[in-house]
């Protein structure tokens, strides 16, 4: 992939924004002009009416910081480009009803590029960006405009602030590759050799770490990411005492699934669980990561009413039958002792009508019983089940259906 024109990027999205704006607004017989403001106001201003583009700040993008196109090869430059745009009416003035059309149908066709993908432009110092084109508008306070203006108020204007990111700027040196490992080369053809091939190990001095965890929430049968550093081959990753199979694995990032099985030795409950790196090293010992905190979803799959146990209480008040009875769940990690902090609620109507605490195991973890009594008794109606493990809330939310007979 050719970078060589990237360093022509920062006025290239200059010219995409003129572009844009000038092709757009013909039916409004307006101009574009690029430049600082107090400049295109005084002496020879161009042609008005017009809107004026005016970059005035470029900032390193922190979010792509050190991020290569390809492993291997030297990280780009990833700039975040802040523009000003300015709306004058056929006097010079930015604020008349006219400028504030302008510049209302300047903020709606500079909306129109976000997200948009750089390899559709034929400028080659744009194209070869592999990342989609963000815009985002800034708060344009009247002290944020009036320090990037600089001047006392007869040279204030009303102007609306954006930010495009993130705009490459890449080396054209040649990747630093490397041939691959286990790779036997002195054979033709070239033979698998795996670890045989490896003469020298090298460990991480510091062991692995743990930055963030995305997401913080989730339920079995789901993955998660860990990213970090270090997080070299021969490592296992737990979550409490339980061991997690890693989909993918790379240095600063590792993909874990979280099993249907993973309460079938009762080792763990739903609730907030502690998750580390653990890395097995050569002399038999172990070098542990940091800990973070994820939170272990519970898994509601049904909830019915048994049948057998409804029971019908006349308000004294409104005269309507109520019903109360026994609602069984079925699901993961839902308990494995009645001393558990596990209650559900039932929703109607926006709000959470009735809690119900007291419960029975039938089953550690998947089957439970929630008991009713009388002063729990609910009008005739639909409700949703809310179930809470442990603090944390079950996503799926089965309906029930409290029927007189």
């Amino acid at each position: 992939m050719p970078f060589s024109s990237t360093g022509k990027a920062i006025g290239a999205v200059t010219e995409l924004l003129h572009d844009q704006l000038q092709n757009s607004l013909i039916g409004f017989n307006l101009n574009v002009s690029v430049g600082r403001i107090e400049l295109s106001t005084t002496g020879n201003p161009p042609t008005n009416p017009r809107l004026n583009l005016f970059l005035f700040e470029i900032h390193f993008d922190e979010y792509m910081k050190n991020t290569p196109i390809y492993e291997g090869q030297q990280p780009p430059i990833w700039l975040v480009l802040r523009y000003l745009l300015t709306a004058f009416d056929k006097d010079g003035e930015s604020d008349s009803v006219d400028a504030h059309e302008f510049l209302g149908e300047g903020i709606k066709l500079i909306q129109n590029l976000n997200f948009k993908s750089l390899g559709n432009f034929a400028n080659p110092a744009l194209s070869n960006n592999p990342e989609e084109l963000k815009v985002t508008f800034i708060e344009s306070s009247y002290e944020f405009l009036s320090k990037i203006m600089q001047g006392s108020d007869e040279k204030y204007r009303l102007s609306v602030g954006f930010e495009i990111r993130p705009i490459m700027i890449a080396s054209n040196q040649p990747p630093d590759y490397s041939p691959l490992v286990g790779i036997d080369y002195t054979k033709s053809p070239s033979n698998i050799i795996d670890k045989n091939g490896i003469n020298i190990e090298i460990s991480s001095f510091f062991g692995p770490t743990i930055m963030s965890i995305s997401p913080t929430k989730f339920e079995v049968d789901s993955s998660f990411i860990i990213f970090g550093n270090n997080l070299v081959s021969d490592i296992v990753v737990t979550i409490g005492s339980i061991e997690l199979q890693i989909i993918s694995q790379r240095s600063n990032k590792i993909e874990c699934l979280i099993s249907q099985d993973i309460d079938k030795d009762g080792l763990i409950a739903a609730g907030s669980q502690p998750i580390r790196v653990i890395q097995n090293l050569k002399n038999g010992k172990k070098r542990s990561s940091n800990i973070l905190v994820a939170d272990l979803l519970p898994t509601l799959t049904t909830a019915q009413i048994v049948e057998s146990s409804i029971s019908t209480v006349d308000d004294p008040q409104t005269g309507i039958r109520k019903l109360y009875a026994n609602i069984e769940l079925n699901g993961v990690l839902l308990g494995r002792k009645n001393t558990d902090d596990v209650y559900i609620a039932l929703y109607q109507a926006n709000k959470i009508v009735k809690i119900i605490e007291k419960f029975s195991i039938i089953t550690a973890s998947t089957n439970i019983i929630f008991e009713m009594e009388e002063k729990d008794a609910v009008n005739p109606g639909e409700y949703r089940v809310i179930l809470f493990v442990q603090g944390q809330q079950a996503k799926n939310r089965p309906s029930l259906e409290f029927l007189v007979h």
